[in-house]
């Protein structure tokens, strides 16, 4: 197997796993990241997504071979101290419940306010539509990304 370099939240890491493997599998198992989470394994719920570059995509279908150099953001490199203005939201919007799906949302969220820093209702619903919560905490999150965006 040939060693791939990734680079994630800012640390290169170098491994030695398949080319197939799945990114997901790769931060969890292998890196030892273990807050992206596995929903569905096929893109569909969004629990697995992470940055490339500051662009949301699934890390359950991305197969390691295929990140290259792009640059790779976890919730864990989000605010390792949970002091981003989405994570305090959160919290003070008391949207998390089973928490299983946050993680994904909290990144589908901060890639959102990334390109569009003051987001209407229709730009959060658009952004958000991939992230299904099994809670249905929907309007608290709605909230979270408005007061974070507001810098509460």
């Amino acid at each position: 197997m040939p060693a791939i370099t990734l680079t994630v939240n800012g640390r290169r890491h170098s491994i030695e796993v398949p080319t197939e493997m799945p990114l997901l599998w790769a931060l969890r198992d292998i890196i030892n990241l273990t807050g992206t989470k596995f929903g569905c394994g096929i893109g569909a719920c969004g629990a697995c997504t992470v940055h490339l570059d500051g662009q949301p995509v699934r890390s359950c279908g991305l197969p390691v071979g295929q990140v290259g150099t792009r640059r790779i953001t976890t919730i864990e490199g989000l605010a390792p101290d949970g002091g981003h203005a989405l994570q305090r939201a959160w919290v003070a919007e008391d949207v998390p419940q089973c928490g299983y799906c946050q993680a994904g949302q909290l990144m589908s969220a901060a890639a959102l306010l990334a390109k569009t820093p003051r987001p209407t209702d229709a730009d959060i619903d658009t952004a958000m539509a991939g992230n299904l919560c099994r809670c249905g905490t929907y309007p608290r999150i709605r909230r979270a990304i408005h007061r974070a965006a507001r810098g509460e």
